[in-house]
């Protein structure tokens, strides 16, 4: 999917549910014993990492019903249970799970956060 967003823009994302947008790290190119890859070798790895630009509110909470109080007033905003990835951690996640994205010839991937293995966060990291 290619979408042209100014990179100014991409603050006016807003992810959905428990979805995170990542920006993917880049991949070793060479093995251990110093042989090159080919990026398509490098594309079906089954697991990445990258770091996380956007993170969704969350998962929806159901509303409470209290059906003895009908004198009260009903509350229409949605809560959410907060995700635990953040902005600005890097997320090891699996690849089968992502949608890859295009901002400006930029990768992106929008990953669940049930395919998220680990998260690594640096709290120093953008100081």
């Amino acid at each position: 999917m290619q979408l042209s967003i100014d990179r100014k823009e991409i603050d006016k994302l807003l992810m959905v549910g428990d979805k995170v947008l990542i920006k993917p790290g880049h991949p070793n190119s060479r093995t251990k014993s110093g042989l090159y890859l080919p990026p398509t070798v490098q594309e079906s790895e089954k697991i990445q990492s990258g770091y996380i630009i956007k993170a969704g509110p969350g998962h929806p909470l159901p509303t409470q019903v209290d059906e003895s109080e009908v004198w009260k007033k009903k509350d229409d905003t949605v809560h959410y249970l907060p995700l635990q990835a953040r902005e600005g951690d890097l997320a090891v996640y699996m690849q089968n799970a992502a949608c890859e994205i295009r901002f400006n010839d930029d990768c992106y991937m929008i990953v669940p956060h049930s395919a998220i293995l680990m998260l690594v966060r640096d709290e120093g990291l953008f100081e």
